[in-house]
């Protein structure tokens, strides 16, 4: 199921259309819905409280090895599956590796619609994930030498205050128009600009 209606989508690609007439940068927009499976961590939270269960039993108890086995692989076997719930998952995922994953995909998205091919190295990507909660600007290196990281930074918290509000097309507006004026600013249009990258917004 799409993340955006069709109108939105369609009012995201307006707003890079209109901040693109005044630059000759690109912007680009992506969502994803997670950066990563997390597959392993809620089996190894599972693992790690199930290492930790015959300690207590043995010296409080007299339950046999046996009973103790068994509630070691019980308690093993529901805290795997209820970790690996979608909803569950990024819950229990420490959030360093949450924002490492979810900037891997940032600068993956970057590479693989060819931000960083632009004729003059101007494209900027507004990306979100939405499972880790994460926003980030990815700038290539014409940008960076001239635009300073608190506007990117602007941005972003801009992007992430609608997305908090239940409004991320507002967000995604926001974030672009405020990349669009860094850009103006520095990368004026050019008599032979073309539209190099896609306006509207890649969902994966």
């Amino acid at each position: 199921m799409a993340l955006f209606t069709p109108e939105e989508q369609d009012r995201i690609a307006a707003a890079v259309t209109r901040a693109e007439k005044s630059t000759s940068g690109e912007i680009f927009t992506v969502v994803a819905r997670s950066s990563d499976d997390y597959r392993f961590i809620p089996v190894l939270w599972a693992a790690l409280a199930a290492l930790l269960v015959p300690l207590p039993l043995i010296f409080a108890t007299s339950l046999s090895v046996q009973i103790i086995y068994a509630a070691q692989l019980a308690l093993f076997c529901v805290l795997a599956i209820v970790f690996s719930q979608q909803a569950v998952r990024p819950l229990v995922v420490p959030r360093p590796i949450l924002e490492r994953r979810a900037h891997r995909n940032a600068v993956e998205q970057f590479l693989a619609h060819g931000l960083h091919t632009t004729r003059d190295r101007t494209g900027v990507l507004v990306f979100v994930s939405l499972a880790e909660r994460y926003a980030e600007v990815v700038a290539d290196e014409a940008i960076d030498e001239k635009v300073d990281q608190a506007v990117w930074d602007e941005a972003v918290a801009a992007l992430i205050e609608h997305i908090r509000a239940d409004r991320p097309a507002d967000g995604f507006i926001a974030a672009v128009e405020i990349c669009g004026r860094a850009l103006a600013a520095h990368f004026p249009p050019r008599p032979d600009d073309d539209n190099e990258l896609s306006d509207r917004i890649v969902e994966i």
